[in-house]
């Protein structure tokens, strides 16, 4: 059921960005018809994981990718909220939080579940903050090298707009690996 429903919303999503891309493009609007085309490609991933490999979906972590996508590049860059001003740093501070679940389902993968009441709730807290904070570093790393190669420009603010985005991400990560350490010391009590 999981398969199927990750199936069906992520072809929703490929479906509206694709006919965006198509309208854009009719349109002569290059920009957004680069992000949609974007979205189109970001939306297929979740349907490629589902055809091509035997995983099992967390499906929370695909709708709120899916989520995500539809908030950055819909409403974003093709709406215009990033204009806002606080929309970019809500952004990462939301991402934060979905790269420490998934940090959090790949630690369930990585672990025998024999050995989960072993280990420390600090590990557990370390681990889900630490991979929110390396993927935070690691898109940030995407923004300069597109800034620097291409000529876009990602981080409109330069470096300011670099640290207030990697302390979202860092924040985002810091809650959930806190109720992540938290929610493993009350499992390991009981």
């Amino acid at each position: 059921m999981k398969r199927k429903l990750v199936i069906l919303f992520s072809l929703i999503y490929v479906l509206f960005m694709g006919c965006l891309a198509v309208f854009y493009y009719v349109s002569n609007e290059s920009f957004k018809t680069m992000v949609s085309i974007g979205g189109f490609v970001c939306g297929l991933i979740p349907l490629l994981l589902a055809f091509f490999t035997k995983l099992k979906f967390n499906l929370p972590i695909i709708m709120s990718y899916l989520v995500f996508l539809f908030c950055s590049q819909y409403l974003g860059s093709i709406v215009g909220w990033y204009g806002l001003g606080w929309w970019d740093t809500f952004l990462h501070l939301i991402s934060g939080a979905i790269l420490a679940f998934a940090g959090i389902a790949l630690y369930e993968r990585l672990i025998h579940r024999s050995a989960g009441e072993y280990i420390s709730a600090w590990f557990v807290f370390l681990f889900t903050f630490s991979f929110a904070a390396l993927g935070g570093v690691i898109w940030e790393i995407y923004e300069f090298s597109s800034d620097q190669l291409f000529g876009m420009t990602l981080q409109g603010g330069g470096n300011k707009d670099t640290m207030i985005d990697l302390i979202a991400d860092t924040l985002g990560g810091l809650l959930i690996g806190a109720w992540a350490g938290w929610r493993t010391k009350i499992k390991r009590s009981k």
